[in-house]
């Protein structure tokens, strides 16, 4: 799945997520691109979607918004697997986490 939108200057921003069935109950979505805006909705609609296992590969994620860890985060405390995250992307994720543990007490 390819989702665009255009920026200020007319350049497309994308954000792509291919889905890979990994033997019998386990989904890999590859994303790639700028996770931000629109597009984490795509993600949030395609991970409510799944009924397998879930691996999440970030390796080529170049940009992720707040609204993105956030999901990145409760999918991942809720079993997800998340490959290849970039450094700073997970640091979020944590914090995230720490936060809605807190919320939680």
């Amino acid at each position: 799945m390819l989702c665009e939108e255009a920026s200020l200057d007319r350049m497309p921003l994308t954000c792509k997520i291919d889905r890979e069935a990994i033997g019998e109950g386990r989904v890999v979505l590859r994303v790639s691109g700028r996770l931000t805006g629109d597009h984490v909705n795509t993600l949030r609609t395609l991970l409510e979607r799944e009924s397998s296992a879930l691996t999440l590969d970030l390796k080529d994620v170049r940009l992720a918004d707040s609204e993105a860890v956030r999901l990145l985060a409760i999918h991942e405390s809720n079993g997800a697997r998340i490959d290849n995250c970039p450094l700073y992307v997970r640091e979020w994720i944590r914090r995230e986490r720490e936060a809605m543990a807190d919320k939680k007490r």
